[in-house]
């Protein structure tokens, strides 16, 4: 049985010629997600913005989810967030703070109430004000920090200096170029966005070390061969790998955009968006950062691990691989 492979045997696309390219390509669009951030922002949700959230329970059989969705076209108060939880009964409303204060919050929960009618009982009323927005946005910010620091300092003790540079390049790439798609596409940004963020972060480094634990030990077996060769020679090698893995993970997301609903959409587009750039950059912009870095593979001494305890050998041929 033949097993199903999106990239040829024996491929030998020259990645490293368009580094020249992809190099100006991402520091513009880099730059463009910045400047949307300044000046666009985030559509932060109520975990951040603030607002009010309603439980309340169906006095006969199931929450109807799809109906309360419905209202936030009639009542005017913005999109709603519901939720079901606990029993199909129970559901959440959520919606974000009102201009004109207080008595306007007031004035929307009462608008809610009065849209359920008798249908439903009020279980919990609870608003989230404007400063414990502000630490969640505080919390949540310092938790992606720390988070994105503790692994790189791994990938620091793990590979040589240069190899740990183009990882961090390629992490901070991926990081705003997805803060950049919230910004453009306005999706509501909350507490499962960073979750999202997070998993973007982990995806990322996973297909980075991937691609550097090749070159290393291509660097092993071909001590004489160029620098940018090799890097070929390395990516063309895993390149079957990177996108079968790409593509598995997106299909998956693809069905959770498509039945997954409106409370992990946002997740999920942004999950899609970060698969592809994290395939890119591990590619065309971590890769190349070795180059940039001064790493050199002429002369490097072979390890035991090809040649043996005080053997030494020379450059294998390109169809041992």
């Amino acid at each position: 049985m033949k097993l199903l492979r999106l990239a040829p045997e024996n491929t030998k696309f020259p990645f490293m010629r368009f580094r020249r390219v992809s190099y100006p390509f991402s520091a513009v669009l880099s730059i463009v997600a910045v400047a949307l951030f300044l000046v666009i922002g985030m559509n932060f949700g109520i975990d951040f913005s603030g607002g009010t959230m309603m439980e309340v329970k169906a006095k006969s059989g199931s929450a109807d989810l799809s109906y309360i969705r419905d209202l936030s076209s009639h009542l005017g108060l913005g999109d709603l967030e519901v939720q079901g939880f606990g029993t199909p009964a129970d559901a959440s409303i959520r919606f974000g703070m009102q201009p004109g204060g207080d008595a306007a919050q007031q004035a929307a929960v009462e608008k809610v109430k009065q849209a359920l009618g008798e249908s439903y009982d009020f279980r919990a009323i609870s608003v989230v004000g404007p400063r414990v927005s502000s630490e969640l946005v505080q919390q949540g910010t310092l938790g992606v920090v720390i988070s994105i620091i503790a692994v790189l300092a791994y990938l620091w003790f793990r590979f040589e200096w240069q190899f740990a540079l183009a990882a961090i390049t390629a992490t901070m790439h991926d990081l705003l170029l997805t803060v950049g798609f919230f910004s453009i596409t306005q999706l509501e940004f909350n507490t499962t966005s960073i979750a999202a963020i997070l998993t973007i972060v982990g995806y990322s480094l996973n297909e980075t070390v991937v691609v550097l634990d090749r070159i290393r030990e291509n660097m092993r077996k071909y001590k004489k061969m160029p620098t940018d060769e090799l890097i070929d020679l390395s990516i063309n090698a895993v390149l079957p790998r990177t996108l079968m893995t790409a593509t598995t993970v997106f299909l998956a997301l693809l069905s959770l955009v498509i039945f997954g609903g409106h409370v992990i959409r946002s997740f999920s587009l942004a999950m899609m968006w970060g698969i592809f750039v994290a395939t890119y950059s591990s590619i065309f912009i971590c890769s190349p950062t070795l180059i940039y870095l001064g790493l050199r593979n002429e002369g490097r001494p072979v390890s035991d691990e090809v040649t043996g305890v005080g053997g030494k050998t020379g450059a294998r041929p390109l169809s041992g691989v």
